[in-house]
């Protein structure tokens, strides 16, 4: 089979840097055709910078990078520099990026790559808060029907929130814009809390980052010994969750993954549940399924699979 072509939407943040690590080391499955960043886990100035320079550490500088909205559709932008550190992508001391920024806004970027492909022939893969793909949809609503599928990580339904007590942060950060996008009618699969809390970097799986040797691999494991003091303080986990690799372990190895086709609408009015994503997990409402929500993941497979793509950067 030819690879999935896909855009990343991303506001790195160290999980995201190692979701499109896993991206750029998976050639047979995935073809990245852009990335497009987005304010998110820091302001979009940073979160442009680590996408460049995560290219660049994985020696893929060739992939376009487009900035894209550096500001929530209808809210002041929430940031998360207490859990990524002042840069967004705290832990390894990586060189300023060389390679251009293209001059195309990301949003731009997504429509005009959507519309110059056969439909049903690019997949959208959101890492953070979904300003750029709902502003798309909103300025091109024909581009709906021209996508594969948006495999995003976003959300939480038995792990209920993360920055709030009902929701999880890129849901939060922009509810206006995950509203647009989970009534877009696109196939849309999510990676919520619940998978993605049960992925966890232990002790002994960023020995394995470390023990690769080569850039990537010494990068991720400094990049997961920073953050996951965090998740251990918060959850007193063994370790932090992988939230965002989720998404591309996914397109790779779909079977490691379990679910259900469920409704999912996201709170857009009430400040006490605000961003909360209500999955009808239990069937319990006639509202129609617009949404896979995975439940679970296997996590020694996905750590194998990691741990062996990095080791081709």
């Amino acid at each position: 089979m030819a690879p999935r072509k896909i855009i990343i939407d991303t506001d790195p943040g160290q999980d995201d840097a190692v979701a499109i690590l896993l991206a750029l080391a998976s050639p047979e499955e995935i073809e990245v055709i852009g990335i497009t960043s987005v304010a998110g886990n820091v302001p979009l100035a940073l979160t442009t910078k680590n996408a460049l320079m995560i290219c660049e550490l994985a020696g893929k500088a060739d992939v376009p990078v487009h900035a894209g909205c550096d500001r929530p559709m209808g809210r002041e932008l929430v940031t998360a520099e207490y859990v990524h550190g002042a840069t967004g992508m705290d832990g390894p001391n990586l060189p300023d990026p060389t390679m251009p920024l293209q001059e195309q806004h990301g949003v731009d970027f997504i429509i005009d790559t959507l519309r110059s492909n056969p439909p049903g022939a690019i997949t959208l893969c959101p890492l953070g808060p979904l300003t750029n793909i709902a502003t798309a949809l909103q300025k091109a609503p024909d581009i709906a029907e021209r996508i594969q599928q948006i495999v995003l990580m976003g959300g939480a339904y038995f792990e209920v929130g993360n920055v709030t007590p009902a929701a999880e942060f890129n849901i939060y950060v922009d509810p206006q814009a995950a509203e647009i996008v989970f009534k877009s009618g696109v196939d849309i699969v999510v990676m919520p809390l619940d998978v993605t809390h049960k992925a966890l970097v232990t002790k002994e799986r960023n020995a394995a980052f470390r023990a690769i040797g080569n850039a990537a691999g010494t990068a991720v494991a400094q990049m997961t010994d920073f953050f996951e003091r965090f998740d251990r303080e918060k959850y007193g986990s063994p370790g932090a969750p992988l939230h965002d690799p989720c998404v591309t372990a996914y397109l790779i190895r779909p079977d490691l993954f379990s679910g259900r086709h469920v409704n999912v609408e996201i709170e857009t009015s009430s400040e006490l549940t605000m961003g909360m994503t209500v999955a009808d997990w239990w069937g319990v409402t006639d509202r129609s399924p617009n949404a896979t929500f995975m439940g679970s993941v296997d996590a020694d497979g996905f750590f194998a699979l990691l741990t062996e793509r990095l080791a081709r950067l």
